[in-house]
């Protein structure tokens, strides 16, 4: 029991716990620090947290996991950060973020556990963000509604030095039970989807690391600046035609002015090389978002599953994200009878996510299993790199 290893850590019981949902994203990649929309869902494997409150402005946090060592700093308005890709920096961000918007003072001695496998591209690291800034907000008495704290904890995240945007600290926080959900930006919207019963969504774990705060980071936030390059391009280009009269317009406004395949025609005589091929992405990811949710209010399986398979071709051309293996286990999961398949998080690495109905999971399962899975030595880790995800409620915290 976590509060067990809590006591023989601190010497008293815990008074509180936490809960923090991962996610997996259905459709939407890489579009939410445009401000376009995307659709996630909360997933089963989520971070607990076990603490007591201090009176003094010391957090004190051990996990479980013997791989990440403990850590201990003060609450402090700047709060020097550790080495890139430490996990501790993401107990460090909320901390920092919430002392310069609230003063806050007081900190806590926690234990943590987590589920979501790590750096797999299921928002490990935001489930911890969200998890001790829930935390510190509750002990200092800052509101801790979802929405709110989730615009805290998506700028806080930026203290690690990803250019991320708002959607994982959003459906962690904001999730509820058996539904996806289609999350706007600016300002933060969440609308609730009811996932069809006979729908299954297979989390299948590539295997590499995808630790987009680590090595990876640069490759991320280079494909942001190219999105606000092209962005920036664009729009001059446009109101100088007069198709538009505001050279800074957003991408949200771009798109919902002017419909996907005529902006791709425009990119086409304005744009090259990478610029054009991550505008592209961005717009048709965006275009995709707002089919697939029709498509589950309709219970369409197959072309919401259709839309899946366009969106991870558009993240291997386009986006430059995918690898062997993703393209691989998309493959496989597609030939085992599903609906469709997709890379899933930031890529360069980690999960796909596929879509089948209750009599053709087993069939996907047992294919991955078979042609994926068992070509690789992964004996004992079956259950935490293939899986079933059920969308899950968000954060939460109650007394113990």
């Amino acid at each position: 029991m976590l509060e067990d290893v809590f006591e023989e850590t601190y010497g008293s019981p815990p008074t509180l716990l936490v809960r923090a949902p991962g996610r997996v994203n259905l459709i939407g990649e890489h579009i939410d620090y445009n401000g376009l929309p995307v659709f996630p869902m909360a997933l089963q494997r989520e971070v607990r947290l076990v603490l007591r409150p201090r009176d003094d402005q010391t957090v004190r946090l051990r996990s479980n996991d013997d791989r990440f060592a403990p850590i201990d700093f003060e609450i402090e308005q700047e709060i020097e950060p550790w080495e890139k890709g430490s996990w501790g920096n993401y107990a460090k961000a909320p901390a920092q973020e919430l002392a310069q918007r609230f003063a806050i003072r007081r900190g806590f001695d926690g234990v943590l556990q987590s589920d979501i496998p790590v750096a797999a591209g299921l928002s490990s690291s935001s489930a911890i963000v969200n998890a001790v800034g829930l935390a510190l907000a509750h002990i200092n008495e800052v509101s801790t509604e979802p929405r709110t704290l989730a615009g805290v904890m998506a700028d806080a995240e930026q203290y690690v030095g990803t250019q991320g945007g708002g959607m994982d600290q959003a459906i962690s926080l904001g999730a509820r039970d058996r539904c996806a959900a289609k999350i706007t930006f600016h300002p933060l919207r969440l609308r609730h989807v009811l996932v069809p019963d006979d729908w299954c969504f297979i989390v299948a774990d590539s295997g590499e690391v995808a630790e987009k705060s680590g090595a990876l980071r640069d490759a991320y936030n280079q494909r942001r600046n190219e999105c606000d390059e092209a962005l920036r391009i664009m729009t001059r280009h446009l109101a100088t035609q007069n198709i538009t009269t505001q050279p800074d317009t957003t991408y949200p406004d771009l798109c919902s002015a002017i419909d996907a395949g005529t902006l791709i025609k425009i990119a086409e005589q304005v744009l090259q090389g990478s610029l054009l091929r991550r505008f592209r992405h961005a717009v048709t990811e965006a275009a995709r978002v707002e089919e697939a949710v029709g498509r589950m209010l309709a219970a369409d399986l197959q072309g919401f599953g259709a839309l899946m398979a366009d969106s991870h071709e558009s993240l291997r051309i386009d986006y430059h994200v995918s690898t062997p293996a993703l393209d691989e286990l998309v493959a496989v999961a597609t030939k085992g009878g599903a609906a469709g398949a997709r890379l899933t998080g930031a890529g360069f690495g980690g999960c796909v996510v596929a879509l089948a109905n209750r009599s053709t999971v087993g069939e996907v399962l047992e294919t991955l299993v078979t042609e994926y899975f068992g070509q690789r030595d992964r004996t004992g880790r079956r259950e935490e790199q293939l899986f079933e995800a059920t969308p899950c409620r968000g954060a939460s915290i109650r007394e113990i």
